[in-house]
């Protein structure tokens, strides 16, 4: 106690409350106290502030609260006491919502509470919820204030205004009512047209009455006068052209349909019409049907036809497309002397990748080629040549011209990506203030790379040896912005824990107490109730890092990578551990087992001879590991796994989503846990965890999908030098990705092809799914793994190939979004060895009984493929569908192929 105090006073009462988190009965304490007393106060709180913070028991929480409300009662500038009470330290217990705070503001003068809540209202909204908002509105309907407008204040209005109700037990009004009667709205609605990210707010229907759904309940107030019509169409507008997430775009977007704008409405705002056709498919499409009404009704100038075209007919969306082609031609049966600019802007297809919608264009120009006159000519013929070859003929008669001539693109040379290359980790981190700098970085990242968080923790160890009061001074300032709140119940240990590392430096936690976070003081504080097996190493090496720095203080780390791979070069590690040895150090267990999983197999010559002069018990296994190879390599055995084939679908899908599942899995015995030690030493039990066996089971399945951790480059890092072993126990996640519709996984499909090892069936089975993965980042990425075993000489095409055509009979892999996939591969220049060897593969399989919907898509590449690498020899299977009846895109592509391939 610093003596401000007297024992017994008004003062030690109201801080004897605060330390005992008695929040209730400091209104009345603060009430009590006159501006001398209250300004004694403010020291004592400060320091007291400090103490509690990252503090989570139940008694500190209290004392948190208590805190909020003295100090904001002492504070006698409403700048200070805005300042206070929106401390992020107070957030997420939900104190400021606590009626005692709204008492002690309320009993301030009226010009102080309007000047504090002004200065809350502008702070940052939280993701659930705000806790300030109640505090704020209260004072704003008590006093009369202006209502604040701004991002925070109107999105927890918004929070609230919409799920208060909704059909709801002993709630009846619907959202409409709600809005209506609310004094907030004419100011704050506006303001929502303004706002990011509302869509997942506003997107769904409270209840099936009208008026309940945010739609519904703007156009009905449009309806009834209550809001103007014609500004709320103009907001909308602009909120579409100004672009967002796909979710507030259908929001705006289904608001603008329930307002309903007449045609002569829209016709003033043909301008934003026209650049919306280049959003949102959606939007996109609404925007183009309203201008075609309009051209059809004459309310619009002919070059918007012409502008609109050059936007659309680039899309890939082929309804889009196919849609814009119809405007053209109704345009010009309508107006024949429309005819000449119409046929030039269908002409912008003749490039488009569908050669489906190519033919479609060519009949467009072909319909009105006459009426447009000789003068079209010229252009038309060169854009011809964007043309497929096998629609060169026919344009050529059509334009009186040849087509295409001797293709250039024939005889393609096979353009594949360098083969990468590791990025070295680099030197270690020279000093304290370099480490902290990397640590502030490392926290910043949404998903920190493997070399930064390495170094990172390389740095901290190193330094910790060096200069411990040096560093622990360096991470002050990180650490404060940067606040460990102890292990989360929910979540895997990640790179962002070396937080405790740094926590142990400064002397913030003791990592010798294993009681300090946990119940049973056995348990590690960073090994949370549901790690994964990746995260329990990850716990390993952090726990005995914060563990050593506080201890021995070893001098370095063994297992820190040389690579961003997590490769550890055999030749350094033997130079650290004859470090170690030299030191009189004896290694962690954690270090020294991952440093041997992450061992670079050694060449012959003189580092296998440095490995056995090593003396201490860690340098003769790492000797011997190196002579015996390490880890063994595992063969995949292919797996067909359907738990329950043909259950009807009468479960929820997150409760037995498996029982319609059917994939391609493998299953492989463990991977052995290496040479052991001098003295029988074996990995430690969170290593041979990490290297168990696997094999399909709905258990696996359903505890991988239970939590959505998904693989990461950090687990990578773990096996550099096993990538097989690696995908055969990932790809549960890479197959989510195509039948299940999981976004992310796939993102670590080219890591694992740049990894070392075998690339087997699990590995190929990995990329295959990804290539029909429901989201194009992820077939995007699948592409790229595909061009790196490519590249490296590893993929075995037959084999891809087969297994595509295995994954769509099974219906696992959808034929459109592998189209797509292998187009984009083509579109590199890896035409020949590598796409078309993967097709020619797949297209047996592919095109047996009765080809899957889509599979048009995979032949059209197929024989653009086969055309640039002069490709010969039949396909039965493709000739088989070329010689069918009928005009499907199937049968048509079916038939350039094999006109292709017969040379």
């Amino acid at each position: 106690m610093s003596g401000v105090t007297e024992p017994g006073s008004r003062v030690e009462e109201l801080l004897r409350a605060v330390r005992e988190g008695r929040g209730p009965q400091i209104p009345a304490l603060v009430a009590a106290l006159d501006p001398a007393e209250r300004r004694a106060c403010l020291p004592e709180l400060k320091a007291l502030r400090k103490q509690v913070r990252g503090e989570w028991s139940k008694e500190a929480s209290a004392r948190s609260g208590a805190l909020l409300f003295a100090g904001a009662g002492c504070h006698a500038g409403p700048a200070a006491a805005a300042t206070w009470i929106g401390g992020r330290d107070f957030a997420g217990r939900s104190w400021a919502r606590h009626p005692a705070l709204a008492d002690v503001v309320e009993a301030q003068p009226v010009e102080w509470q309007i000047e504090v809540v002004t200065r809350l209202s502008a702070r940052p909204v939280q993701q659930w919820g705000w806790d300030l908002y109640p505090l704020i509105e209260r004072v704003v309907r008590r006093t009369g204030c202006p209502v604040p407008d701004s991002e925070a204040f109107t999105t927890e209005w918004l929070r609230q205004v919409s799920s208060g109700g909704g059909g709801r037990r002993g709630e009846s009004t619907t959202l409409l009512e709600r809005l209506r009667r609310d004094p907030y709205l004419p100011v704050l609605l506006p303001k929502v047209f303004e706002l990011a990210d509302i869509g997942s707010m506003l997107d769904h229907r409270r209840s099936d009455r009208p008026g309940d759904f945010w739609p519904e309940a703007v156009a009905g107030l449009a309806a009834e006068g209550v809001l103007d019509r014609a500004g709320l169409t103009d907001r909308c507008l602009a909120r579409l052209v100004r672009g967002g997430r796909p979710g507030d775009q259908r929001l705006f977007l289904v608001t603008l349909q329930a307002l309903a704008p007449t045609p002569g409405e829209y016709a003033g705002q043909v301008r934003s019409l026209v650049a919306l056709l280049d959003g949102l498919s959606a939007v996109a499409g609404h925007a183009q049907q309203v201008l075609t009404e309009l051209d059809e009704a004459g309310l619009v100038e002919a070059e918007v036809l012409t502008e609109a075209s050059a936007v659309v007919l680039f899309r890939t969306e082929k309804k889009l497309v196919r849609a814009q082609l119809g405007w053209l031609e109704k345009a010009a049966r309508r107006s024949p002397e429309r005819a000449g600019p119409v046929v030039l802007a269908a002409a912008e297809a003749f490039g488009h990748p569908d050669t489906a919608l190519q033919e479609r264009a060519l009949n467009v120009v072909a319909r009105h080629l006459k009426a447009a006159g000789e003068a079209v000519l010229p252009e038309l013929r060169f854009a011809a040549e964007g043309l497929s070859p096998a629609h060169h003929a026919r344009a050529g008669v059509l334009l009186g011209a040849p087509v295409g001539g001797d293709d250039p693109d024939t005889g393609w040379t096979e353009l594949l990506p360098p083969v990468p290359v590791p990025r070295p980790l680099g030197e270690p981190i020279a000093t304290p203030a370099e480490v902290a700098e990397e640590l502030s970085a490392l926290l910043a990242a949404e998903q920190p790379e493997v070399a930064v968080f390495e170094r990172t923790l390389d740095g901290l160890v190193r330094h910790a040896h060096r200069d411990r009061a040096a560093l622990a001074e360096a991470l002050g300032p990180v650490l404060r912005v940067h606040p460990w709140n102890g292990p989360g119940r929910w979540a895997d240990c990640s790179p962002r824990d070396v937080l405790y590392v740094a926590l142990a430096i400064t002397g913030e936690v003791d990592p010798h107490r294993r009681d300090s976070f946990w119940r049973r003081q056995t348990r590690s504080p960073l090994r949370g109730e549901h790690n994964t097996v990746h995260g329990n190493v990850l716990a390993a090496r952090l726990t005995e890092a914060a563990q050593r720095v506080t201890a021995d203080r070893p001098p370095l780390l063994l297992a820190t990578p040389t690579d961003a791979t997590g490769a550890l070069a055999a030749a350094v590690l033997v130079e650290r551990v004859a470090g170690y040895e030299a030191a009189g150090v004896e290694p962690g267990p954690a270090d020294l087992h991952t440093a041997l999983l992450r061992l670079t197999p050694a060449p012959d010559g003189e580092v296998p001879a440095a490995a056995g002069r090593l003396a201490s018990p860690a340098g003769r296994w790492v000797a011997r590991w190196l002579r015996e190879g390490g880890l063994p390599r595992r063969r995949s055995e292919r797996v067909v796994f359907a738990p329950m084939a043909g259950a009807k679908p009468v479960h929820r899908y997150w409760e037995r989503w498996w029982e319609e599942l059917k994939r391609v899995v493998v299953a492989q015995p463990g991977i052995g846990a290496g040479p052991e030690g001098p003295a029988g030493e074996r990995l430690g039990a969170d290593f041979r965890a990490l290297l168990e066996g696997t094999e399909p089971s709905v258990a696996r399945v359903r505890k991988q999908a239970e939590w959505q951790w998904q693989p990461t480059a950090h687990w990578a890092a773990l096996l550099p030098h096993h990538r097989e072993e690696l995908a055969a126990r990932w790809l549960d996640w890479f197959a989510g990705v195509a039948d299940r519709e999981i976004r992310g996984p796939a993102r670590m499909l080219p890591p694992l092809a740049e990894a070392g090892g075998p690339a087997g069936l699990a590995v190929h089975l990995a990329v295959a799914y990804g290539l029909g993965a429901r989201f194009p980042e992820d077939r995007t990425a699948a592409v790229d793994a595909l061009l790196v075993l490519a590249a490296r000489g590893d993929l075995d095409a037959g084999l891809l190939g087969r297994e595509l055509a295995e994954l769509v009979a099974i219906g696992a892999v959808k034929p459109v979004r592998l189209g797509q996939a292998v187009a984009a591969a083509a579109e590199t220049g890896a035409y020949a060895a590598t796409v078309w060897s993967v097709l020619a593969a797949a297209l047996p399989g592919l095109l047996a009984g009765e080809p899957a919907r889509g599979a048009g898509d995979v032949v059209a590449v197929a024989a653009d493929c086969a055309r640039r690498c002069s490709a010969r020899g039949p396909i039965e299977q493709v000739s088989a569908v070329a010689q069918r009846s009928g005009s499907s895109r199937l049968v048509k592509e079916a038939r350039a192929l094999r006109e292709v391939l017969a040379g």
